[in-house]
């Protein structure tokens, strides 16, 4: 069961934008496992990308209409990946683009095509194609609850967010979904994520509040220290809202639109880690007194990634000695020991490099029996800090993905 997750928050129509879902019986036979995205003529869009070098046909695809075009509509499958494909699998996402051009009336560079699933197996797009007429007649502004569902792969839960507020007068809207569960380490976004808003903004300034928003989001999360072959997030900004043009990342206005697309980023983010196959504990690790940015990034995922540090927090086993290793093994250069300071909640369980002084194995149990934890590291070289979320290692993760292609 998801960590802290209950069900889908309220997500609220964003003015501009449509949704629909249709089965195409890729994986399953009548699983809802197509999403089509419509965004009006106007509407601007920024997306970032995995940084894996086999990165999936759908990526270059749609890399490559972004550049060309300005988006119409965005075209998801899930059940396959077409990634490891080769040239066949470009053109079986080119053949898909091209059917929702002929269906919509737009050009196919319109169209970007986004794919998740099992890597290796040839894209079924005659499949995709034949279920496009049921995906268009579906559109419908109100549709983000069947599509946050038809994204899923080995999600257990759907995952969206949506946040309303008021800017110079007008109410700005900002609502996503994502799906994720595992190969998560995202090194860009996560594994498929889609927020849209009414905002109108500067395409330029677009790309840099969506890049801001992922670094401090999905950017700071890992599941298994796997970066997926189809990484992909897409804000979408229809200007509907009646907000006069956002230009400047001075204005008050854009600041206050920027956090809050980092907040629905974040709540998604955290959602893909609570969601982590099989996670039964959603952990918060936080560096601190670090001399750069970097080298606290470079201790947090040292602990995040540890499958010792990970199988320890499963078992509720307060074995600080994994944690200490962790940090000892990041790799920073010139690290004194002597000056680290290690937390558990709110017990000091290392001080000065060693045990601490007061610290009881029953202090340390009592906070690992909780399903939130944060670990905290203080390392005693300067004023920097950093924060990444993971999720503990237990059996059902080996399940899943044992079983994953069965």
């Amino acid at each position: 069961m998801a960590v802290g997750l209950t069900g889908l928050p309220v997500l609220h129509p964003v003015p501009g934008l449509r949704l629909g879902t249709a089965s195409a019986g890729i994986k399953k036979p009548g699983r809802r496992d197509i999403v089509l995205i419509e965004m009006p003529p106007e509407a601007h869009c920024a997306a970032v990308f995995t940084r894996n070098a086999f990165c999936a046909a759908p990526v270059l695809v749609a890399k490559r209409h972004l550049a060309a075009s300005t988006p119409r509509y965005l075209l998801i499958n899930t059940g396959n990946a077409n990634a490891g494909t080769g040239e066949q699998g470009l053109r079986d996402a080119v053949a898909c683009c091209e059917a929702t051009a002929a269906v919509a009336g737009v050009s196919a560079a319109e169209v970007l095509p986004f794919s998740t699933g099992v890597i290796g197996e040839p894209l079924p797009a005659g499949k995709v194609t034949a279920a496009l007429p049921a995906a268009f007649a579906d559109l419908n502004a109100g549709n983000w609850v069947a599509a946050a569902h038809g994204i899923m792969t080995t999600d257990t839960v759907a995952k969206g967010a949506s946040r309303q507020l008021e800017i110079n007068g007008h109410r700005v809207t900002i609502t996503g979904i994502a799906k994720g569960a595992g190969m998560i380490r995202p090194d860009m976004a996560t594994m498929l994520s889609f927020i849209a808003t009414d905002a109108a903004v500067e395409p330029g300034l677009l790309q840099r509040c969506l890049q801001a928003a992922v670094e401090v989001s999905f950017n700071a999360i890992t599941i298994d220290g796997d970066t997926s072959t189809n990484d992909a997030c897409v804000l979408i900004a229809t200007g509907r809202s009646g907000l006069p043009l956002l230009v400047s990342e001075q204005d008050p206005a854009y600041v206050a639109f920027a956090l809050a697309v980092s907040d629905v980023c974040t709540a998604l983010a955290q959602a893909v880690v609570r969601d982590g196959e099989g996670a039964t504990k959603f952990m918060t690790v936080e560096i601190e007194n670090g001399a750069d940015a970097e080298e606290c990034r470079q201790v947090a995922y040292a602990i995040a990634h540890s499958p010792l540090v990970k199988t320890a927090f499963f078992a509720s086993d307060p074995n600080w000695g994994r944690i200490l290793a962790a940090v000892g093994r990041a790799g920073v250069a010139g690290l004194d020991v002597g000056r680290i300071n290690i937390y558990l909640d709110e017990v000091c369980i290392v001080q000065g490099g060693g045990r601490a002084p007061a610290y009881q194995e029953s202090f340390g149990q009592a906070v690992m029996e909780r399903e939130e934890i944060t670990v905290r590291v203080q390392l005693g070289r300067g004023a920097c800090a950093a924060r990444v979320w993971t999720c503990d290692f237990s059996y059902d993760y080996v399940r899943i993905n044992a079983e994953y292609r069965t």
